[in-house]
């Protein structure tokens, strides 16, 4: 029997968790969806991701005001996937801030990348019909872009730590409470998604920058939210092992089938069972082949290639 494409037939809601991770640092976790974060300022909020809609945008807004009313002057954006920006007209904020290749991204393919997430995750894209079109960053930097909190509450560092999960991933760091925000640079207990990727950038140098920061509490981009040094050089590891299984697997197949098989069988007996592996694989492979064959840029996914790679692959 084939099996259903991508996450089509994962409609069950996940219940979503709201932690308090220190005073004025907040992150809505959801059982393997996108995790979603906000840092209070001296009189005005720093959000991290924006999901998928302005409606299902707006339900977060809703738990984070039951802890602080102050407006949302930043709205940071950690790459480009349509489940990560297109809920960001419900922020209201004065300043979307991204780095400079996200928005080079979008441009060359939000749209198609809009299409192709819809058809692959429709659950998460709550009302699409509120989605007001692409959004579309007004701050943007090359390595570093810093966030005056005030009031004593120290800096927010928006940092590129190198080519990884798409071309324009950046962590939000608060050196003063030891958190980082990693977006998708970083998964704990849950599966990577890495069809947009440099999994040999990714695996080695950008993944040591990350560890670099010594956080002692870690959002990545689903799962749970590490925590203590243990915790965060675990979900890290978790990280560098899966690209590293991937790049083994794959590089030693003749096939784009046989990569799949090999990388399939190798990484299901720990990660099978983690939230949207599956989903991920085919596309994660593909992308893997292309790049150990001298495709540098990942190609544009599109709703109809994603079926032709599912179906060759996943069926």
């Amino acid at each position: 029997m084939a099996k259903p494409f991508a996450s089509s037939a994962d409609l069950s809601e996940k219940r979503q968790s709201l932690e308090v991770l220190a005073d004025g640092v907040y992150a809505l976790t959801a059982e393997g969806d996108p995790n979603v974060g906000a840092i209070e300022g001296e009189d005005f909020l720093v959000c991290f991701e924006a999901l998928a809609t302005p409606v299902a945008a707006r339900a977060w807004l809703a738990r984070l005001r039951e802890h602080t009313g102050k407006p949302v002057r930043y709205l940071v954006l950690s790459h480009y996937h349509a489940v990560r920006v297109l809920g960001a007209s419900a922020f209201g904020a004065d300043v979307i801030v991204a780095h400079e290749k996200t928005r080079e991204l979008i441009a060359e393919r939000g749209e198609q990348d809009w299409a192709s997430e819809y058809a692959r995750m429709p659950r998460l894209f709550k009302e699409p019909g509120s989605i007001p079109g692409l959004t579309w960053p007004t701050a943007t930097f090359s390595d570093r872009f810093t966030i005056d909190l005030g009031g004593g509450r120290g800096d927010l560092v928006l940092q590129y730590c190198g080519r990884g999960h798409t071309e324009g991933d950046l962590v939000a760091w608060l050196p003063e409470r030891r958190v980082l925000f990693a977006g998708d640079l970083v998964e704990s207990q849950a599966a990577l998604y890495t069809g947009d990727a440099f999994h040999r950038d990714w695996a080695s140098a950008t993944l040591d920058r990350v560890a670099s920061f010594g956080a002692e509490t870690l959002v990545g981009g689903r799962g749970a939210v590490a925590r203590g040094k243990d915790g965060v050089a675990a979900a890290i590891g978790q990280t560098r092992d899966f690209l590293t299984v991937m790049l083994r697997e794959a590089g030693a197949a003749d096939s784009l089938k046989e990569a799949f098989a090999r990388t399939h069988r190798a990484l299901a007996p720990r990660y099978g069972s983690w939230p949207i592996f599956e989903h991920c694989l085919p596309f994660n492979v593909s992308r893997l082949w292309d790049e150990l064959h001298g495709i540098e840029r990942p190609r544009v996914w599109t709703a109809e290639r994603d079926r032709q790679v599912w179906n060759e692959l996943q069926s």
